[in-house]
């Protein structure tokens, strides 16, 4: 039980919400606790939020910090604050963080990972493409970054707006923007598959869309199938439960180079990462709007006829 000191009721934007054993040891390595947890949850919300905002969230909760065991929670819990809003998608009822308040309170559970899926709870469409870069190890990190260089070129040529963050473990994931309430997961599928096998023919030693581990050897996996209703993944800004408390990070596209590291972005540098270099998504929601994809799965969908 937190001692008086180690607990206390604060006002969340007209939300009472109270915090609990502010002084846990969450993250031992990084001399990192629950405090500071959710002083970068107040303070990257802005970020955040826009993200997380009408999402059926799934969370991966860390009571014991990350040197305890861990569990996935998609259903809501009973006993939530009535502020807490949730959204029942196939049955299960999902917390949907949209505010402040929300998050603080998810904070003080101890949610560390933040998994989203690619459409509000408005749409069955995604909002986004989202290409999953997943190496074989950490040490081979710079297979990301080679698969991430080949999309932008790729991307660029076909004139689309795209971003990239770090998976905050030991990948990289490209964002593709789309228009709200337009494209069907068919169609994006269309796109992803394009991607993936582009790279394939590309790079074949290095590029496999094998779904089985122990098939893919020391290649780097393309998660075409990840991209699809009812999956979800990291959403920006999340910290993740390793030891090093290393976030799904934003990348500028000329922070991908030979010396790119994961391990570079942890929990401890990402608000000064900001006030210096600023926030790569910043246009996310402006490109959303801009982005031309229709020619593109025209073209692919008469690719698929021929």
């Amino acid at each position: 039980m937190a001692s008086n000191a180690d607990k206390q009721a604060v006002t969340v934007e007209n939300q009472q919400v109270t915090l609990t054993s502010l002084s846990k040891p969450l993250w031992p390595d990084k001399e990192l606790t629950k405090a500071d947890y959710l002083n970068y949850l107040n303070r990257m919300a802005p970020y955040m939020l826009p993200f997380l905002k009408n999402r059926a969230l799934t969370v991966i909760r860390y009571p014991h910090g990350v040197e305890g065991e861990s569990f996935f929670q998609k259903n809501c819990p009973d006993y939530v604050p009535d502020f807490i809003k949730t959204k029942i998608v196939d049955d299960i009822n999902y917390i949907v963080c949209s505010d402040l308040p929300t998050l603080i309170w998810l904070g003080n559970q101890l949610a560390f990972e933040l998994h989203i899926p690619f459409q509000t709870i408005d749409t069955h469409k995604p909002t986004e493409i989202v290409l999953d870069l997943d190496p074989p190890s950490r040490d081979a990190f710079q297979l990301a970054v080679t698969a991430v260089l080949l999309i932008k070129e790729m991307v660029d040529k076909l004139h689309l707006t795209s971003f990239v963050k770090t998976s905050g473990n030991k990948g990289l994931q490209v964002y593709i923007p789309l228009p709200d309430h337009r494209y069907t997961y068919e169609e994006t599928r269309l796109f992803t598959t394009f991607v993936a096998d582009y790279l394939k023919e590309k790079e074949p030693k290095i590029f496999t869309t094998e779904r089985l581990k122990k098939n893919r050897g020391n290649k780097l996996y393309i998660d075409v199938v990840q991209h699809a209703e009812g999956k979800t993944i990291i959403a920006p800004y999340s910290v993740r439960g390793n030891k090093e408390a290393l976030v799904a990070t934003p990348l500028f596209w000329d922070e991908i180079t030979s010396s790119l590291r994961p391990e570079h972005y942890s929990l401890d540098m990402i608000e000064k990462r900001i006030q210096t270099k600023g926030d790569p998504f910043s246009a996310f929601q402006k490109a959303k709007h801009k982005q031309p994809f229709e020619p593109v799965v025209t073209w692919l969908k008469e690719q698929k006829k021929e």
